[in-house]
């Protein structure tokens, strides 16, 4: 600076966002240019540097000698862009990610004062009243605009807020993986480490029950969305058989030279039975009391009952007699929500005069209590029974309703020869970005587009997504989840803390989820999927055309995912209407259906609905169930006939019932709303959310959503 620019300098009193005056100071505005000018690879010159200060010197002697630091930001900018434009450029992207943070945090603020003072209802598995649970969802809020500005483009931001596309967990997903079938019984046999203790494989049935549960509430937290432990009555039958084997021992060592080996055995199974039941029990009160770290309960799911060993059917029988018992005080029993169960269903076992069958009228008489079991058939028509049928492996749902695709032990994801067999146990998904379909119509039409070209502009946009999080992913170290990636918990999870999780990913797979296929039909010609259908059916032969070109292209395991919208069925509608208006069908009702569901308002029976829906089975391999309304008072006969029906057609079958129970006399009857014996208000209502249960109220109150309580109230199929 030349003598009067120093001299006018001195004059400068600068005014700070607290009110504060400061002297101007030359130096700051070159470190400020210089860090601009390294961000774009640019040295700039000390006589550019000079000439920047003297240039804001000029501008602010036309202006004031008070000025405020915009004003200063302002003039340094222009300045800049007379030395150097790409200078100029970095510096002022550099000052509005600086004002996009602080828009951040405003919002990350705002979300936080909204959960601790009125709740959040998103997730109806996480009881926001919980200070544990608000903790969590305030990181969450953070953790999503994180994720926003810092791994999607500007267009991908774009279509989500639009509501072309959804990108399902965003708070979660930059830190881990997404549902799985956790290999629960690998992580057991022979010892692991947790929490830097060693705990030795179990020796009895009831260590094995309380193990597990400590492996479950350990592992689901370092993870986000279903957690399935797989063909669980396999994985207990060999600790129920050392049970029995000690109870056997302790009845010799009583009876001594009395002892006798049918004595010895009624009294050892029925000590085994009833460890079974207590451990089964304490499973149930982990997994409903104790939240994870996440501030959920963990979302778990159980398969079982193929298991032809005595134990393995002891397991599978107990199971199912003990939740449907319930949990609570005496005469104000309630069936819990976790563990999910799902009953495995093989005709050679479970169809009539066979040795299973047994079991499988024990899961009916629990499903007409509870609910649950939900049904999955391995003998009947598709890819689960397919593969059942061939290779003798189990998909078991991870969660409410996703499936994995084929990855083989030898040859990844072609089989290396004829011998080579499928592994599903011990894999897992990197998470979904759901479609919308009537969106992407609505703008075709608007933009006098083909709808397959921009349906192919957002399936690409989500298979970008799709590849950045696999990529990013893989450079996640072991340590990260330390029973999952080396403890044995996933395919190949034997890796040292130091290793990155890349190996495991081969395996894993990714959803492209689809959402409100009946609003789409409605929206091409105005004909429900009861009605029509045809265009639904076409859009989704496409899709599944154009994923398994992405998959050789990719070397990805990419699924199609029928999208249980919770928050979303709601969420989709107000983004619609915000772009497209209030279209009969389509936008008028406060949700939209999920994946390729009939409309819960359809007056359809079960059958017509099983048809109507078995059309798209095959075209959601990735992530499907299908369930029907029992309006039936537990009428068990035709429960038989409608599960039975749908596993011969292959399906994965739910039964819907509204289970209501009075807290104030314990009464118990579906679909009530003021208890008939004492007049009282005060209900828990059981309902089914999607893929899985749900409290639709609690003591007056409900954890879902507006929509979701709309949608509930209008079903008539579901």
């Amino acid at each position: 600076m030349n003598k009067k620019e120093k001299e006018f300098a001195k004059k400068i009193k600068i005014i700070k966002r607290n009110g504060n005056q400061q002297d101007f100071d030359a130096e700051k505005i070159k470190i400020a240019i210089r860090k601009s000018a390294e961000r774009v690879m640019v040295e700039l010159t000390p006589e550019a540097e000079d000439e920047v200060v003297s240039i804001v010197l000029e501008f602010l002697e036309t202006q004031t000698t008070n000025p405020e630091v915009q004003q200063i930001h302002n003039c340094v900018e222009a300045a800049l862009e007379k030395v150097n434009p790409l200078v100029a450029k970095s510096y002022r992207e550099y000052r509005n990610y600086k004002k996009e943070f602080v828009h951040i945090l405003d919002k990350v603020y705002k979300k936080a004062q909204a959960i601790n003072y009125i709740g959040d209802k998103e997730n109806s598995n996480t009881d926001s009243a919980l200070v544990s649970t608000q903790r969590s969802l305030v990181y969450g809020s953070l953790n999503k605009e994180l994720y926003k500005k810092f791994f999607l483009t500007t267009s991908e931001v774009e279509a989500c807020e639009d509501g072309y596309i959804y990108v399902h967990d965003m708070s979660a997903r930059r830190d881990t993986m997404n549902c799985c079938l956790c290999d629960v019984g690998n992580v057991m046999r022979g010892g692991f480490e947790m929490g830097n203790l060693w705990y030795n494989e179990p020796k009895t049935l009831d260590t094995a029950f309380d193990v597990m549960g400590d492996v479950i509430i350990n592992t689901a937290a370092m993870q986000y969305g279903g957690f399935t432990v797989p063909e669980v009555d396999t994985i207990l039958a060999p600790y129920a058989e050392k049970s029995y084997k000690k109870y056997y021992q302790e009845y010799l060592d009583i009876k001594g030279d009395d002892a006798d080996s049918e004595g010895a055995s009624a009294y050892a199974l029925k000590k085994v039975e009833r460890e079974c039941e207590q451990g089964y029990q304490g499973i149930e009160y982990k997994l409903n009391s104790v939240g994870s770290s996440r501030g959920d309960y963990p979302f778990v799911t159980f398969t079982f009952g193929i298991d032809t060993t005595r134990f393995g059917k002891m397991v599978s029988r107990i199971i199912l007699q003990t939740h449907k018992k319930g949990q609570g005080k005496e005469g104000r029993k309630k069936p819990t929500l976790f563990p999910k169960l799902v009953f495995l269903y093989d005709k050679n076992l479970h169809g009539e005069g066979k040795d299973l069958r047994d079991n499988f009228l024990e899961a009916i008489d629990c499903s007409a209590k509870t609910m649950y079991p939900d049904y999955l058939s391995l003998t009947g028509e598709g890819y689960v029974p397919d593969v059942y049928k061939k290779y003798g492996r189990v998909i078991s749902p991870m969660g409410c309703r996703a499936f994995l695709g084929l990855y083989f032990e030898r040859g990844g994801m072609e089989p290396a020869d004829k011998d080579d067999k499928p592994v599903f146990i011990g894999r897992f998904n990197i998470g979904a970005v759901s479609l919308h379909l009537p969106m992407i119509l609505a703008k075709a039409r608007e933009e006098q587009k083909d709808f397959y070209e921009v349906l192919d502009y957002y399936l690409e946009m989500i298979r970008k997504i799709h590849i950045r999080t696999y990529n990013y992913l893989s450079k996640k170290k072991a340590s990260t989840n330390p029973l999952a990636y080396c403890e044995g918990g996933f395919y190949g999870g034997n890796l040292k803390p130091t290793d990155c999780i890349e190996p495991l990913l081969k395996s894993s797979t990714a959803s492209f989820g689809i959402t409100a296929l009946n609003e789409l039909q409605v929206l091409y010609n105005g004909k429900s999927l009861v009605e029509d259908g045809e265009f639904a059916l076409e859009v989704m032969k496409y899709i599944n055309c154009k994923i398994n070109e992405y998959k050789k292209e990719d070397k990805i395991i990419y699924a199609i995912y029928g999208t249980p919208a919770e928050n979303l069925c709601g969420l989709q509608v107000e983004q619609f209407r915000k772009k497209y208006g209030v279209i009969e069908g389509v936008s008028s009702r406060e949700y939209v259906s999920n994946s390729f569901h009939c409309g819960v308002w359809e007056d359809i029976n079960g059958i017509e609905k099983q048809d109507l829906e078995g059309r798209f089975w095959d075209l959601f391999r990735g992530g499907r169930i299908q369930y029907v309304r029992y309006n039936l008072n537990y009428n068990k006969e035709a429960m038989i006939t409608y599960v039975e029906r749908a596993m011969e057609k292959g399906f994965y079958e739910g039964v819907n019932l509204s289970l209501s129970y009075c807290n104030n006399c314990g009464h118990e009857e579906l679909e009530m709303d003021t208890c008939p014996k004492c007049g009282s208000s005060d209900l828990t209502k059981i309902d089914r959310m999607n893929g899985y249960l749900s409290y639709s109220r609690v003591h007056g109150d409900t954890r879902l959503n507006k929509a979701k309580m709309i949608e509930i109230s209008e079903r008539k199929s579901m």
